[in-house]
């Protein structure tokens, strides 16, 4: 009895072993792959790469024969200084931040032509940024790209777009964050403002004194126009009229040579004779 037990207790330990063999045999035969949000996984098979892009997720894959680069898709911030050159020959130090991404679906290509994402920003990104900032900036003045910022934005994210499209890389955004110019260009800029002030302050002085003067050659022709209207319509009728209405009941007197005297509205004073008697 003894010994049929220790039998059973063998055929249980190789079984145990069996089972256990079998599964490190399925793990080494066939690993597990795991791809994290954000990423997608390039295949490799003998080092070359697969058409084959693994989603988010558990995936098996042939050992020794196959291996996993993987990528991420997500948008990624690179923050890149170029100097440039602008059409009127002015030195341009600009600042761009640059939001970017790997096209999901083309990640096997991107890294069987660039690699990781160290690479893809050092041979692709970088280069185009600077080439593109000194082709755009060499076609408008150093005033026209600050006076017409948008606009050089928008010529710069095109013809970016279009560049990295070409490495299988999207981009998100662009942004001109510093655009700085050599002190001198900064010096003339000054300088030009202070000028257009001075001619716009000696403008407004000349137009201010010219109103003024139009102002008091106005009134002037306006004081002239009113006396000659004054002779045309002043009669003694008109000169009686206005004492009547501004007479306040009393009569005014007159004293002369005669004594006191009442004086007569209706008949003008006689002229005084101021020759001397004899």
């Amino acid at each position: 009895m003894i010994f049929i037990s220790s039998l059973k207790h063998i055929s249980q330990l190789k079984i145990i072993r069996l089972f256990a063999a079998l599964f490190l045999t399925l793990i080494i035969l066939q690993p597990l792959v795991i791809i994290s949000a954000g990423e997608r996984g390039v295949v490799l098979r003998f080092g070359q790469v697969q058409p084959q892009i693994l989603n988010e997720g558990l995936h098996p894959i042939i050992p020794i024969a196959e291996a996993v680069k993987k990528l991420t898709v997500r948008v990624q911030k690179r923050e890149i200084s170029a100097e440039a050159s602008s059409k009127d020959l002015q030195e341009i130090e600009t600042d761009v931040v640059l939001n970017w991404h790997l096209v999901p679906d083309e990640v096997n290509l991107a890294f069987q032509q660039l690699g990781d994402e160290l690479a893809v920003v050092d041979r692709a990104i970088d280069p185009a940024v600077e080439e593109v900032l000194k082709a755009v900036m060499a076609k408008y003045t150093a005033e026209e790209i600050i006076t017409r910022r948008e606009e050089v934005k928008g010529a710069v994210d095109q013809l970016l777009s279009n560049r990295l499209r070409g490495y299988h890389i999207f981009v998100d955004d662009i942004s001109l964050v510093h655009v700085n110019f050599s002190d001198r260009f900064s010096e003339a800029v000054e300088a030009k403002q202070i000028a257009e002030q001075e001619a716009k302050r000696a403008e407004f002085l000349t137009l201010k004194a010219a109103r003024e003067a139009e102002a008091r050659v106005n009134w002037a022709r306006g004081e002239a126009e009113a006396q000659r209207l004054l002779k045309e319509h002043l009669t003694p009728e008109l000169i009686q009229r206005q004492a009547i209405e501004r007479w306040n009941g009393q009569l005014p007197t007159i004293i002369g040579s005669e004594g006191l005297k009442l004086f007569n509205l209706e008949s003008p004073p006689k002229a005084v004779n101021s020759t001397p008697n004899r």
